[in-house]
């Protein structure tokens, strides 16, 4: 976990490899391999990229079973974002530290705790002598963050299973469905003159404020009325602007604003009617403001590229996660979806039943001094064992 593996670093490799070497020494078939991602990022489905990579490697360890039962597949993500403000962590963000009974250190949470546990559900697997049916395949992947480069590979390589759970931080609860998300880059058009006579001239800030305010009332309408399995979330599908970059002197009216942001997608909706629906709204501002007219909101729809998706929550997969972890916890877990976009939607397209499973909260991701309970991570691990042993069945 102190391996800085931000996503298109070099360290986003070495945490691959550093797995696939602990995989091996744990006697497990490992394979590892270099992904083509020129050839990869060319394919028309691609979900997209926003770092650049000069490299990327795949991983997948498999415990094999006796043949006869089917695979289990369990898949964590590596790579992790950048710490933001250091001033903001009472550390170093990439030196894990205990505090009490928490873990803290960026990835922590979202999610080296979860790809953790279930190399250690492998592991109680391996040391108590049981023998499946079925195999358990443990699954690395990176580039999850920015679109979801290593499971796209991982799937158009024919790595396939009978089910997947992700130990995505989800409070030890089942989210067997996901919202969608799409990144967007607005080009927002002004008129540039000096700042003395800025009335004689359009400023591109100013005309953002409009942009603003029509993507609240989308957000709004879009939130509407949602899938039931969402209703948990005051805001299901969210649209936020993340970043705002305009002009490029103190005393000239700024002629052009480039503001980038994340568009939430509906559960079941098809990525192209939430495009749709995104670009027919910036488009009406020409109705309350000529300007508009005649410079349009310019939309380009770039990096990750996040369809939501669902295994429905009555699948026997899900279901039987949902028992077995009651049975050990005392306390049957909550089942429901998520308002971002995850690898989830990448499998269940695939035709593989998928759930998310892991310690930590999603509110503690991204953040400074990001955590993970030390005690949700055993719990964890524990389940994930005990699901392994009644999904892939055990050998005579």
């Amino acid at each position: 976990m102190a391996v800085p593996s931000m996503g298109g670093t070099d360290a986003e490799v070495e945490v691959q490899d550093l797995l696939a070497a602990a995989w091996g020494s744990d006697g497990l078939d490992v394979t590892s391999w270099d992904l083509d991602i020129a050839a990869l990022s060319a394919e028309p489905d691609f979900p997209g990229m926003e770092v650049h990579r000069s490299g990327a490697r795949g991983v997948v360890a498999r415990l094999p079973g006796s043949g006869d039962g089917p695979t289990l597949l369990l898949l964590g993500h590596t790579d992790v974002v950048p710490p933001g403000d250091l001033a903001a962590w009472s550390g170093d963000p990439f030196q894990p530290r205990r505090s009490g009974s928490r873990i803290i250190g960026r990835g922590t949470c979202d999610m080296k705790a979860g790809t953790a546990a279930m190399w250690y559900a492998v592991r109680a697997l391996q040391r108590s002598g049981t023998r499946l049916r079925g195999d358990v395949v443990l699954a690395a992947v990176s580039g999850e963050e920015d679109g979801g480069l290593g499971t796209y590979a991982l799937l158009r390589r024919g790595v396939t299973a009978d089910a997947c759970v992700i130990p995505e931080p989800t409070d030890l609860d089942l989210v067997p469905a996901n919202g969608g998300a799409l990144t967007f880059r607005l080009r927002v058009r002004g008129r540039a003159t000096h700042a003395s006579r800025r009335n004689e001239g359009v400023s591109a800030i100013e005309k953002f404020s409009a942009v603003q305010e029509r993507l609240r009332q989308l957000e709004r309408d879009r939130n509407a009325e949602v899938d039931p399995v969402m209703e948990r979330w005051d805001m299901p599908y969210p649209l936020s602007v993340g970043t705002v970059h305009a002009g490029d002197w103190a005393s000239t009216v700024p002629d052009l604003l480039v503001a980038e942001g994340r568009l939430g997608v509906a559960l079941d909706e098809p990525a192209d009617h939430a495009r749709a629906d995104f670009e027919e709204a910036l488009a009406l501002l020409s109705l309350e403001d000529p300007w508009f007219a005649d410079h349009p909101v310019e939309v380009e729809w770039w990096g990750g590229q996040f369809a939501p998706g669902r295994t429905p929550s009555d699948d026997p997969a899900v279901a039987l996660l949902s028992r077995v972890h009651g049975d050990l916890s005392g306390q049957r877990p909550a089942c429901y979806g998520a308002p971002y976009g995850s690898d989830l939607r990448l499998l269940a397209g695939a035709g593989i039943p998928t759930v998310q499973f892991g310690p930590g909260d999603s509110r503690a991701a991204h953040a400074p001094d990001e955590w993970v309970d030390v005690d949700d991570i055993v719990s964890c691990a524990r389940t994930l064992a005990a699901y392994a042993v009644e999904f892939c069945g055990v050998s005579d």
